[in-house]
Formats: C-alpha cells, structure tokens, sequence
C-alpha cells in the first residue's frame, strides 16, 4: 500500500489524552505519509452520518484532496483516539482494510482520566467535581442513550480499561500490525519512537525531529485537584484489567505488589 489502492492504511487509535495530537504533529510533517489538514476524522465512530450497511468510503478518502502531496505513493492515514473505545470502530475498520496498520499510545490511565476531565471542565461540558465524576457520576456513560452505553465526553474511568480494550483490537487484527507505545516514552525520547513509528509503516526515517508538546491543559482554576483518595479509588477499579493490559502489551503504569 498504497499505489493505486485509495485506502488509508494506518491509524492512529488511541487513547485520547495520551499524546496522539503530539503523534499526529510528528507525522504529518512526514514526506512519506498523507494525513488530513485535521486531526480526527471521526470516521468509523460516526452513528449518524455513515450507513454502516453501505458505508460510502469516498466520503473517508476525500479527507485526504486537501494534502497536495497526496500521491499513490504516499500511504495515507489519521488519527481518531476515540476508536480503540467506541463500540463497533474496530469492527468497521478491520472490514473496511484487515491489513490496516494501527498505533496505540497509551498514558497512565490514572492522568490519563484526571486530564479528560480537565478538558471537558475547561470547555465547559463537565461542571461536576473529579470526584463524584469518576465514582456516582460513572451511572451517566452506563445510563448514556448511545451503543453499548458509552459516552463521549463522561467516559473518565471507562477510556481507561485498556487490557479490554486492547483484546477487542487483537481479536480483529493480527499482532504485527498493532504497535503500542507509552505516552512519556513520546515526550522524552520523540526521535526513538519516531524511528519505531516509521520503521512499523516502512516508510522512511525522519532526518530531524523538533519536540513538541500538543493540548496541555488550560492553566484556569478547576476547583479541584486529584486527591490520594482518588488515586487509590482508580486504582482498584483498574487493577485486573492493568494486568492483563501488561501481559499482552508488555507495558506497566500501575503496580500493585
């Protein structure tokens, strides 16, 4: 790929907040690799706008005529983080190209949660405390009027389940065509997980790599601050899927010896 084949043949993802914008910076800069002007197409999560029975891919490929670099020798890809959790993307993706490459970055899905909430606080969309949003407030994503009971903007601690999320994804795509990569690895090292990244796609090495740092958080007064208590609430809720999410990926943010 890709040559005369329109597909996209990689994605980025996953897992929102944990460095795909800084990822999307890098690759887009890339010679080699066509990516949209904008991050997230939203594509294979879309309930409303794409009938899955016939799904129109022109609609997908046409995201890409803004790049006047897209050529049939450039392998085309985007970054959506949502669809390594959103019910059914993983299915769609797997149908619309079962040999599509896909990279995952994960970060400690205790700050992982803690900077989603700080996002949907900041614009507006979250008004209740961290607290009660990861303990009562999780009945908003199980009660959500969308698949399977998800949610978009709610959805702190559930984003977070990687071990599960990570077996959905191996049951549809062979392990080869999976890279996982840490978050903090990407912010001190860029050069050695970018050499991974295009050593994975088979396509060229960058010659020099500027660091970047994409979507901090707003530096506003949230009210609240993660406490000891929350932490060790996350923690419990995330300590057998943190054990399968190591022994499949080989990555460890929580100990619990």
């Amino acid at each position: 790929m890709r040559l005369g084949d329109p597909r996209v043949g990689f994605l980025v993802a996953g897992v929102q907040k944990g460095g795909t914008t800084a990822l999307f910076d890098y690759l887009i800069e890339h010679p080699g690799l066509s990516l949209p002007a904008i991050k997230e197409a939203h594509f294979f999560d879309d309930e409303t706008g794409v009938d899955w029975g016939n799904p129109d891919y022109e609609r997908y490929h046409e995201l890409f005529q803004d790049d006047p670099l897209d050529t049939p020798a450039r392998l085309r890809g985007e970054a959506t983080p949502i669809y390594i959790y959103w019910p059914q993307s993983l299915e769609r993706i797997a149908t619309y190209n079962p040999n599509m490459r896909l990279i995952v970055i994960f970060r400690d899905p205790i700050e992982r949660a803690w900077s989603h909430w700080k996002m949907e606080y900041a614009r507006g969309a979250e008004t209740r405390p961290f607290a009660w949003s990861i303990r009562e407030g999780r009945d908003r994503v199980t009660h959500a009027a969308t698949p399977a009971g998800v949610h978009r903007e709610y959805s702190y601690v559930e984003r977070g389940f990687y071990g599960a999320q990570v077996e959905r994804l191996l049951t549809l795509f062979p392990r080869e065509q999976v890279l996982f990569l840490r978050s903090d690895a990407l912010r001190s090292d860029p050069a050695r997980i970018l050499c991974n990244v295009c050593d994975f796609l088979h396509a060229p090495r960058l010659a020099q790599i500027k660091p970047k740092e994409s979507h901090l958080s707003k530096d506003i007064d949230y009210g609240v601050t993660i406490t000891p208590d929350d932490r060790r609430h996350l923690r419990s809720i995330y300590a057998n899927d943190q054990s399968l999410f190591s022994k499949m990926t080989g990555i460890h943010f929580l100990s619990f010896e």
